[in-house]
């Protein structure tokens, strides 16, 4: 999690959710942060003659997906002024998250992270969330919003879809040697308007 020390800055409020800038202190609850999904379809990839076929197809039983614990490892090389980490609470119950970090050699936000708490999907914090990144992408001028997500994701998936992104291309390889080994990642892009 990128967080901006000292910055007391609320974004909004929604209801009793608090959208804020992220502390060093959001950290733990960052890391606790359930962002497993149950999915009973998933997005099939499969190769055709003229490139590539994507396809909601149903899935049985349900996949139940936990993602690994992260390595403790963060990319915080470039500027952080480049990066933004929106936290939203409710009294101090952490409701949801967006990692974002701007591109400027080609004016692309990409959404690193986004989780949604379980009791709290469905409920507009990852609508709202990723507002937020359009409006940080909007304040450097990005050109368009970007995000990989695994082909299993299919509730995210549909969600991203409704938000107005749109499949922008695909790595049937990117997860080999993994523990997502056999999944795809999906690449998804929005303009910014």
């Amino acid at each position: 999690m990128k967080t901006t020390a000292d910055n007391e800055t609320v974004l909004g409020v929604v209801g009793t959710i608090v959208y804020r800038l992220a502390r060093p202190e959001d950290g733990e609850a960052f890391a606790e942060l359930d962002g497993s999904f149950t999915t009973d379809s998933v997005f099939e990839v499969a190769a055709t003659d003229e490139g590539f076929r994507i396809r909601q197809t149903p899935v049985e039983p349900s996949i139940h997906k936990v993602f690994p614990a992260e390595d403790g490892s963060e990319d915080d090389d470039g500027d952080p002024e480049l990066n933004r980490t929106v936290v939203a609470f409710d009294g101090d119950e952490l409701c949801g998250a967006v990692e974002t970090s701007f591109d400027p050699w080609n004016a692309r936000l990409t959404i690193c992270d986004i989780e949604v708490a379980p009791t709290w999907r469905g409920k507009g914090v990852g609508r709202t969330l990723m507002n937020h990144a359009f409006d940080f992408a909007r304040e450097y001028g990005a050109v368009h919003v970007w995000l990989e997500v695994s082909n299993i994701n299919a509730p995210a998936i549909r969600a991203y879809l409704r938000m107005g992104f749109v499949f922008c291309g695909l790595d049937t390889s990117l997860y080999d040697g993994t523990e997502s080994t056999g999944e795809q990642a999906l690449f998804m892009a929005r303009r910014v308007h």
